[in-house]
């Protein structure tokens, strides 16, 4: 599993108009390539009587699976450059697809790359891109007695609080970076005087949204 990695929010659309011509990007994330077509063909029947529907998408932790379509545009006039957008903001297990209805005039070949582009490039703008960083949990067992302190202390540190569970006594879940595992603890130990328990749980990814300067 990758220490982190970029990828779309969630599902996105945003449309920009040029010379006439609607281009409408659509943007979700996809895990398989299964998923990269369903998602494509839900947008072509949504879009039957498009000009064209065409598509790319990035799949795998290191892209194994990458597919342009230009869908009746001129050959690498559309899916390549929209892939080519994908690959230079890194993003993974993403799939885009833009809808164009024509306007009446022609773009040519470099008209077209710079649309296609420019479509893709706005609709992830649109839509946000999150960094998925694989953090591990952390469980922390302590007596009610210490839950105020404890509490207050984790929400305004470093580390991310994940779930409190109040059982016969108090469970907290923290998301923490691998390498900062022994500081968290020792941390934890000192701030209860020695008096929790502490066990390691499974990894699993945190997601942080990016903000685009």
């Amino acid at each position: 599993m990758l220490s982190h990695y970029y990828t779309v929010k969630g599902f996105g659309e945003h449309e920009i108009v040029i010379q006439k011509s609607r281009f409408i990007c659509y943007i979700n994330r996809a895990k398989t390539e299964e998923e990269a077509q369903d998602f494509i063909n839900k947008i072509k029947k949504m879009h039957w009587n498009a000009t064209h529907n065409c598509s790319a998408y990035l799949i795998g932790e290191h892209d194994q699976i990458q597919k342009a379509n230009d869908d009746g545009e001129p050959s690498g006039t559309a899916g390549v450059p929209m892939l080519e957008v994908l690959k230079k903001r890194q993003l993974k297990d993403t799939v885009a697809v833009v809808t164009r209805y024509f306007g009446g005039i022609k773009l040519g070949a470099g008209g077209l790359i710079r649309a296609y582009g420019k479509a893709v490039s706005e609709g992830i703008n649109h839509t946000g891109v999150v960094e998925r960083k694989l953090m591990r949990i952390l469980k922390t067992k302590i007596d009610y007695t210490w839950l105020g302190k404890v509490e207050n202390e984790l929400r305004h540190s470093e580390y991310k609080l994940k779930e409190i569970h109040y059982l016969d006594d108090v469970l907290i879940e923290t998301y923490v970076e691998e390498e900062k595992k022994e500081a968290f603890k020792e941390w934890m130990t000192e701030l209860t005087n020695g008096k929790c328990g502490m066990t390691e749980g499974e990894v699993e990814y945190l997601e942080k949204e990016i903000t685009f300067s």
